[in-house]
């Protein structure tokens, strides 16, 4: 679960799954009879168990119609990966506006996955119109041609395509496993490759302001969590992704800037005091390193890190330190680690002037933008920033959280050291371990008559459908609104609205991969199948990530976002009165799809990063980055 709100004082039980494949089932059935209405909706003023109906059945979403085209049983994708708002996808923008309801995507393109079909082909077969990845939803028209899912083109097939690689024949191109998959992942050819693969390089860069702190809980947090950095980057030296030519570097800072030569026998510090980062003065040697060749060096540094005396200059130059982790990654990108346990306060991007109030309506947005074009520099360098909160000052994260979220990034703080120190040290040992998918874009295509409106998640928006992840990770998620345009189901009934994510990255051993997800779903022309078919799960992550988007870029105030969730809850009920005729018919009436979405919503509504007040500002900060890294899933209820 991406992350766990407040319980709810309704004693409700485990969310029922989504179903993984096209709904199948019939078609229901509506009536203008009051009575028939309640057997199809749940009364929320008195279904007290509202998971549970008929005894001890859960109740299941109801099924949209069944799509008119035999498809593979896994023609979609695992709903873990990607799922849509809605199971029945509205024909015209007049139906989406009537119902009330968010259309979009929700997904996680780089999860784990227990099954995926590998491809390694010389020709990677995609439509010549739109560039969409050929997929089970296609239809042939002979077994030299095929008709794209999404534009309807037809294109020419090659001949290498008939080859079953299962079965070693010749023959039917439907058992290829691009046709019999939702998810396939392609060994990418050369023309997907714009550099040769570059070395997975880390840079470490360390706050060390609080050390010589006179308040010694201060002192013993900053000494618990260098402990902590130190033992588990140890630990877990030998098993970092990447290859042999794996690359590291390690900064620490307080008012000046600490620098560590590492290619000699024994490292050696070097005290920078220009904090201007001037880019016309060389970089000393040896600072990014060989992990390999200079292993002995590195684990000398990083056992004695805890006990160094760092120069004794106050201040924080969070800003110069980051200027030189982005020259060292200019030429093979990467991830920077970075560490913050103070308020920056000298150099660039020094940040000045009172903190604010925890009850602002203004809290959680940034006081300047330096730190989101810093981001942005990274991001087109290939460098991810992953900023670590350690301690329990005031690091005004609203402000610094921008390095991660645009650089696709994640934000962690731990307020309780040296108590939260084994939450620190497991985190920091997955993160490090975890795999990789360096360079990355991810693009979004739609069907004809739907479109990207919106995207959301820790990336770079490069344009509506693209985004730039100069680090995929297996837990990120995105959020994509979509907007349904005048061609919108003009294929007929019989053709399924299409979905398809394409991830291009490059793996631990420096091969170029695409990672493709597709969804086909069915067209809705009547607003009780577009409720029928709505998914509370994948709503309730768009909103989430919406409200938490605009808070971070400034675009509305706290008091705005709640507001829009408390409308998001209340309007589809309304809507969903009028359409079916049961206003005043004795109850508030849902749809079994949407059943919940007013208790997720009161979950969400508490839940630090949209609570009227908190006990810290960043908090609230670290709470609103969190729900924007993670999408796909409901609060913990």
């Amino acid at each position: 679960m991406p992350f766990v709100a407040p319980t709810p004082p309704l004693p409700v039980g485990p969310m029922p799954r989504q179903m993984t494949s096209p709904p199948t089932l019939q078609q229901p059935q509506w009536s203008t009879a009051s009575a028939q209405h309640r057997e199809n909706s749940v009364n929320l003023l008195r279904d007290r168990q509202l998971l549970r109906t008929h005894g001890s059945e859960p109740i299941e979403t109801v099924a949209p119609p069944p799509l008119g085209h035999s498809f593979p049983a896994e023609a979609n994708c695992n709903p873990d990966v990607m799922s849509c708002t809605m199971n029945a996808v509205p024909a015209t923008a007049e139906l989406l506006r009537r119902s009330r309801l968010p259309l979009g995507l929700a997904m996680h393109p780089f999860k784990d996955l227990r099954s995926l079909a590998i491809i390694q082909a010389n020709v990677i077969v995609r439509c010549r119109d739109c560039r969409a990845y050929i997929n089970p939803f296609v239809r042939f028209s002979s077994q030299q041609r095929w008709r794209c899912s999404l534009c309807f083109l037809d294109n020419d097939l090659p001949e290498e395509f008939l080859y079953d690689p299962i079965s070693q024949t010749y023959g039917d191109p439907s058992r290829r496993p691009e046709i019999r998959n939702g998810t396939v992942e392609f060994i990418a050819t050369q023309e997907y490759s714009v550099r040769p693969p570059p070395p997975a390089t880390y840079i470490l860069a360390l706050d060390v302001s609080q050390v010589l702190s006179p308040d010694p809980a201060v002192a013993k947090s900053a000494t618990a969590y260098l402990t902590a950095v130190s033992q588990t980057l140890l630990r877990c030296l030998d098993r970092l992704p990447g290859d042999t030519r794996t690359q590291l570097a390690v900064i620490t800072f307080n008012g000046v800037l600490h620098l560590y030569k590492l290619d000699g026998p024994r490292p050696s510090l070097l005290a920078m005091p220009d904090l201007d980062g001037d880019s016309d003065l060389p970089m000393p040697e040896g600072l990014l390193v060989t992990v390999a060749e200079c292993r002995d060096a590195i684990v000398e540094l990083l056992e004695s890190l805890p006990e160094l005396e760092f120069p004794a200059v106050p201040g924080c130059c969070l800003g110069s330190a980051l200027a030189i982790a982005h020259r060292l990654a200019q030429s093979s990108g990467g991830r920077l680690l970075l560490f913050l346990a103070s308020r920056p306060s000298v150099g660039p991007g020094a940040l000045s002037g009172p903190a604010g109030s925890d009850s602002d309506d203004l809290a959680g947005q940034p006081a300047t933008d330096y730190y989101k074009r810093l981001a942005l520099d990274c991001c087109s360098a290939q460098l991810s920033v992953d900023l670590f909160c350690v301690g329990p000052g005031h690091t005004d994260l609203a402000s610094v959280m921008p390095i991660a979220v645009y650089s696709s990034g994640r934000v962690h703080r731990y307020p309780h050291l040296p108590d939260d120190a084994d939450r620190l040290a497991s985190d920091l040992g997955r993160h490090l371990t975890r795999k990789l998918g360096l360079e990355a874009v991810l693009r979004v295509r739609c069907s004809n008559g739907y479109s990207v409106a919106a995207f959301y998640g820790s990336c770079f928006v490069r344009a509506t459908d693209l985004a730039a992840l100069p680090c995929a990770s297996p837990d990120a998620g995105f959020a994509i609104q979509l907007a349904v345009g005048d061609g919108a189901g003009t294929a007929g009934a019989s053709e399924p609205v299409v979905f398809q994510a394409a991830l291009l990255y490059t793996g631990r051993k420096g091969e170029r991969r695409i990672r493709v997800h597709t969804l086909g779903l069915p067209v809705a022309t009547r607003i009780e199948d577009v409720f029928a078919g709505s998914d509370q799960r994948a709503i309730i992550g768009l909103l989430a990530q919406i409200g938490a988007e605009r808070i971070i870029t400034g675009a509305s105030r706290l008091s705005d976002s709640r507001d829009a969730l408390v409308n998001a809850a209340a309007d589809p009920l309304a809507a969903y009165a009028r359409a079916t005729g049961q206003r005043g018919a004795g109850g508030l009436w849902s749809p079994p799809g949407i059943r919940l979405l007013p208790l997720l919503i009161l979950a969400l509504l508490k839940w630090p990063a949209f609570r009227p007040s908190v006990g810290q500002l960043d908090e609230r900060a670290a709470a609103l980055a969190e729900v924007n890294f993670f999408v796909g899933a409901a609060p913990v209820i």
